[in-house]
């Protein structure tokens, strides 16, 4: 393929993830899919290397990424299967994203893979919301290992319920897994005539031709970092059980055609939910460094030939089974953002921005009444990390996650709830010749008693200014004026009020001193 040939195929499969995201949203029943857009699709090849993703969201894809081969490895795959899954140490990330992956066959084999991931409101665990302050796996969920849940074209109808069975809200759910089925097949169909214009021969040869061409990219932005080891720790503020101050150590080796990320150092895991999958540290990992590369570097499989990682098993980026991850996905898999990019300004720091807010700022309400039953989830902004080239954003999801707000409208349409203020955090971003992002202040009266869980983080450890800026101001959790703990689960009543300000951005160099007033 010449250059024109080959951003045209790369493109068209891009496009086939794009339109497996707009089916899945426009199908989907529950506000966390259709209005939050927390979903994430992509294509695979055969052996379950990354082909294409859309701009979903970077925890939901770079952990599919590196987790697919092993998904695909372990099953026999045959025309009309679409398997499903949410086990974090098979291939997930934390229980409430299920996975639902299709194979492709073309020419009497298989070719390719198809694949959305889709965060549910609800996946059985013992609060609504599914994110709760857990101690084990068990606790958190309906744990599905990779199970076909249509084989041959057939729905198993015996595994659907007993997945829908799992949650407080059943027809919410069976409706998100049909739009997840719809999305896959949409993804079938579109990736299916490309192939048949192209040939199977010359599809294959056309991805290992992007392949290719990311990696040069990939190789060409990574040489812009001087070779050398390159050191960072950051905290967690704790992990909902009583362990505080935990820390995260990362080691970066650039070497002249590599580059290795080691954690060693980092805490062993912990009793709380904070713990990771290895795959979601490579997540984090792995969009660190996109961050780095040209705007048009394909996201396959090879934009990341050059990068490896290693941490310790048992830690708290490599966590055994069972040990509890909710909030791992979401919380943990930010502050390893955070060490990444420390370690890195210690090497290019004109190109590094001070910290973000570092927390998903994750909120699960929900009730079991019998007959009104309801779950529901958000992630709320923050502040943005200042850079040497513009100040930080205010209000705003950052690294990891990538979806939207609940809209006001949407939100007290749906749920006993209402939105009694919403506003930027004034002065929460830290100081600086560029001024980090200011964080949010959203604020929750109860129209009917509830179950309510915060996971939440950099309530104690502020996120970190950087060449002379200042730190962001940590973020803060109120009932009814009463100080929370970051991570906490209580039942609430009717007329309650939950506030919740999210942490500001890191201050980016020192500010100019104001000059001397003169006397006349």
């Amino acid at each position: 393929m010449n250059a024109i040939e080959l951003g045209l195929f790369a493109s068209r499969l891009e496009s086939v993830c794009e339109e497996m995201g707009v089916v899945l949203r426009q199908a989907a029943f529950s506000t966390n899919i259709r209005d939050r857009l927390d979903f994430s699709c992509a294509v695979f090849d055969r052996d379950g290397r990354l082909s294409a993703q859309a701009a979903h969201i970077p925890v939901h894809l770079g952990s599919m990424a590196y987790a697919m081969a092993d998904i695909v490895g372990a099953l026999d795959w045959a025309e009309g299967d679409m398997v499903v899954l949410n086990d974090p140490f098979l291939g997930g990330t934390h229980l409430p994203d299920v996975t639902l992956v299709a194979p492709l066959f073309a020419e009497g084999r298989l070719v390719a893979f198809v694949a959305n991931r889709a965060h549910h409101a609800d996946i059985g665990a013992s609060v609504p919301g599914s994110m709760p302050v857990s101690r084990t796996l068990d606790e958190e969920g309906l744990i599905i290992p990779p199970s076909r849940l249509i084989r041959r074209g057939d729905l198993d109808h015996g595994l659907l319920a007993r997945i829908l069975g799992a949650t407080r809200n059943p027809d919410d759910a069976r409706g998100d897994f049909f739009a997840q089925i719809g999305a896959n097949r949409a993804g079938l169909a579109r990736l299916t005539s490309l192939i048949e214009g192209l040939g199977v021969t010359a599809y294959e040869a056309a991805i290992r031709e992007l392949d290719d061409y990311a990696e040069r990219l990939a190789r060409a932005a990574l040489r812009e970092i001087p070779l050398g080891t390159y050191r960072f720790e950051d905290r967690m503020d704790d992990d909902g059980q009583g362990t505080e101050d935990i820390p995260l150590r990362v080691s970066i080796e650039v070497l002249p055609e590599r580059i290795h990320v080691d954690f060693a150092g980092t805490a062993d895991q912990v009793p709380g939910n904070i713990n990771c999958p290895l795959s979601v540290a490579a997540a984090a990992v792995l969009y660190a460094f996109r961050c780095l590369m040209p705007a048009q570097t394909p996201a396959c499989a090879g934009t990341f030939r050059s990068i490896g990682l290693v941490a310790p098993l048992g830690s708290l980026l490599n966590a055994r089974c069972p040990a509890a991850v909710a909030a791992g996905n979401v919380e943990t898999s930010s502050r390893v953002v955070d060490v990444v990019l420390g370690a890195l300004a210690r090497a290019i720091p004109d190109r590094i921005p001070a910290a973000s807010q570092g927390s998903m700022n994750n909120l699960a309400v929900g009730s079991a009444a019998p007959g009104a039953a309801w779950s529901y989830y958000e992630t709320i902004g923050g502040g943005m990390g200042a850079g040497a080239t513009g100040g930080g954003w205010s209000g705003v999801q950052t690294h990891m996650t990538n979806t939207l707000n609940t809209p006001i409208e949407v939100l007290e349409a749906h749920y006993p709830l209402r939105v009694t203020r919403y506003a930027l955090r004034s002065g929460s971003g830290g100081r600086g010749a560029r001024p980090g992002g200011e964080g949010l202040i959203r604020e929750l009266t109860f129209l009917a008693p509830a179950e309510t869980t915060l996971l939440t983080e950099r309530r104690r450890i502020a996120p970190w200014g950087i060449a002379g800026g200042g730190p962001a101001r940590c973020g803060r959790n109120r009932l009814n004026g009463r100080d929370l703990p970051p991570k906490v689960s209580l039942h609430v009543e009717d007329g309650d009020r939950l506030t919740i300000e999210t942490p500001g951005g890191g201050g980016w160099g020192t500010e100019p001193t104001p000059p001397k007033a003169r006397l006349r």
